[in-house]
């Protein structure tokens, strides 16, 4: 995506829910360093917004629910984000 188009910035959203074996501190590990590789390759804002709870209430509760919304949250990252480049690219 990020070679056929340019965008302002990339959001990645997701869940990862903590299982009984270690796949999940692999799985997380190689998606954080996938998002950053992204970010830094592109030289585009790739904002994590990747849930890594340890079960389906904790989910829930950060997806909308009691503990805000981690979606709207990497919006407005994201927003920043591109707000901070632009300020950036045009005093160079």
């Amino acid at each position: 995506m990020l070679d056929n188009a340019e965008p302002d910035a990339v959001i990645c959203l997701g869940c990862v829910i903590q299982g009984e074996t270690r796949h999940f501190d692999f799985i997380c590990d190689s998606v954080a360093n996938g998002i950053m590789t992204l970010g830094l390759e592109y030289n585009t804002p790739v904002i994590f917004g990747v849930l890594t709870p340890n079960d389906m209430q904790q989910a829930v509760d950060r997806a909308g629910g009691k503990h805000g919304n981690k979606g709207v949250e990497a919006a407005v990252t994201a927003l920043k984000m591109i707000a901070l480049q632009y300020e950036l690219e045009t005093e160079e």
